[in-house]
């Protein structure tokens, strides 16, 4: 496989300039469109036109302008055919799977996800008829023994929140088309450090409220995938997208358009600042987890399976022990060093921390959590790049200090 540069591949997508010749893509806020010969209105509905065949549009739930450029840069940053934009990172998720499976269909699915996703999993689609078993995210095995002939999907997440465990995708793939099954990788919390669809994954999936947007001002997801399973998620009889109506509005999508180029440039300085902070961390013997650190059991496979250049992302954790002591250090953190702000989410340019088991990791019950290994002092950082560096570690080093930890 040739290696993958996330980066140059957006630059080497079609430029799309604006209406009247601007350098940015105009934004389409139009609902609905002019058919101009009325015989091809029954061609839309009936799927046989759309942007991409004989670009035709309809009605902004179906295709919009301004999202099909987005759409088509977020295609060329993961290396896949097609891309669809959605209003969250959980609608991109839901569309996915029950786009994959019906009622009576199976999901195997790692254990180390994100609180909503396991919400879904495990409380709402069993209603709908589809049920999954959880197994360990870094146990391939595991996967394997879940399988059922009703299974039709794996799910995993390629750095697991919010211990950071870390999903090997090539043997997922691999296992996934000797038994025929569609492999989803959420990829949120390592866009470019990772590309899943090169190595084997059938859908990527991101939230990209989180790193791909990177100012922590608006709701966004999407589905990066096959260009027969995005025209099917489409499709305006059948397609999850289209009846479910996730529609991410234009204004949002040019904002998103307008981020991706730098995209590259922030994760290598969110990574550049975990590694360097999760080192001092470790080096003063704060039980600190980050893949970058060659301690982690996953950070051979994560080094393997990365593109050159982009670190090891964003996100660290850090094992208080208890939620006493994490809510102690997330308070020296916040209002005495000035070191971040406590606040769920993930990709902001300052660095944004909480207590994952009582707050994004809260829908999974507290013994399970203890199972698949979240702590209920587990701390999770998104690293932002806000500061001098050296000042933030000494930052760090006081609090944990202050509060403890060493």
């Amino acid at each position: 496989m040739t290696p993958h540069d996330p980066e140059q591949a957006i630059t080497e997508a079609r430029r799309e300039f604006g209406e009247h010749g601007g350098v940015t893509p105009s934004i389409e806020r139009s609902s609905t469109f002019t058919v101009i010969e009325p015989g091809e209105m029954p061609e839309i509905f009936a799927g046989n036109r759309s942007p991409d065949r004989d670009g035709c549009y309809l009605y902004s739930r179906h295709f919009n302008p301004t999202n099909d450029v987005l759409d088509r840069y977020l295609a060329a940053m993961e290396g896949t055919e097609f891309a669809v934009s959605t209003a969250s990172g959980i609608s991109a998720i839901a569309c996915t799977l029950l786009q994959i499976c019906e009622s009576g269909s199976h999901i195997v699915a790692g254990s180390m996800i994100y609180g909503g996703s396991h919400a879904l999993l495990m409380r709402l689609l069993p209603g709908m008829g589809i049920t999954s078993t959880l197994v360990p995210s870094h146990d391939v095995r595991a996967f394997a023994a879940a399988i059922r002939p009703e299974t039709r999907a794996i799910f995993v997440e390629t750095m697991g929140n919010p211990a950071l465990t870390i999903a090997n995708i090539p043997e997922l793939a691999a296992l996934a088309r000797e038994h025929d099954l569609k492999l989803v990788v959420d990829n949120t919390f390592t866009p470019m450090v990772v590309s899943p669809a090169r190595l084997g994954a059938d859908v990527v999936v991101h939230s990209m409220t989180k790193f791909i947007n990177g100012a922590s001002d608006l709701i966004a997801g999407c589905i990066c995938c096959s260009r027969e399973f995005g025209h099917a998620l489409y499709d305006l009889h059948t397609g999850r997208v289209m009846l479910l109506g996730p529609t991410l509005d234009p204004r949002a999508g040019f904002d998103l358009i307008q981020r991706l180029p730098h995209l590259g440039i922030r994760m290598r300085e969110h990574g550049r600042r975990a590694l360097a902070i999760a080192a001092r961390l470790e080096a003063i013997g704060v039980p600190v987890i980050y893949p970058g650190l060659p301690g982690h059991p996953g950070h051979a496979l994560l080094k393997e399976m990365a593109n050159p250049g982009y670190g090891f992302g964003g996100v660290l954790a850090i094992d208080c022990g208890s939620p006493e002591k994490a809510d102690l250090l997330l308070s020296e953190l916040q209002n005495t060093e000035r070191f971040g702000l406590i606040a769920v989410s993930l990709g902001y340019y300052d660095t944004l921390m909480s207590c994952s088991g009582s707050s994004t990791s809260s829908e999974i019950p507290m013994e399970e959590q203890q199972d698949i290994g979240i702590s209920p002092g587990l701390l999770r950082l998104s690293v932002g790049y806000t500061g001098a560096l050296e000042s933030r570690q000494a930052q760090i080093e006081r609090a944990v200090r202050k509060v403890g930890l060493v």
